[in-house]
């Protein structure tokens, strides 16, 4: 299965997401808590995937999308965002992501955007 790398500065929300990804097979082998710890961690362990949060301190999702995606283009990055943040899941998107999940997140949600962005069916 895939090696994906949480991102979001919510312990709580990295800890849903990875027992859900798990669950499914795949192997969490980063973790991160604000866009400029992404960037970094991203180029150092290459994942398959990255689950980003909109909404963190130091540096956004949709900046560090920017910034992954000037590394390596083909990066596979899904946005993460509560309700009501539109606009900013479209300008994620805009930058390079290649699905979004909402939050409070269900599992089934994650896991189809997930699959879909790793081409698995």
């Amino acid at each position: 299965m895939a090696k994906i790398m949480v991102v979001d500065d919510a312990a709580f929300m990295r800890m849903m997401l990875k027992s859900m990804l798990t669950e499914e097979g795949h192997e969490i082998v980063a973790e991160a808590t604000n866009g400029l710890e992404a960037v970094q961690t991203y180029l150092s362990c290459k994942p398959d995937l990255v689950t980003m949060d909109i909404t963190m301190p130091e540096l956004d999702g949709v900046g560090a999308v920017r910034e992954i995606k000037q590394h390596d283009p083909a990066a596979k990055i899904i946005m993460c965002s509560a309700m009501g943040q539109k606009a900013m899941v479209l300008e994620a998107i805009t930058a390079g992501a290649k699905d979004f999940v909402v939050k409070p997140f269900q599992k089934d949600r994650v896991v189809e955007s997930v699959n879909k962005v790793l081409g698995i069916t």
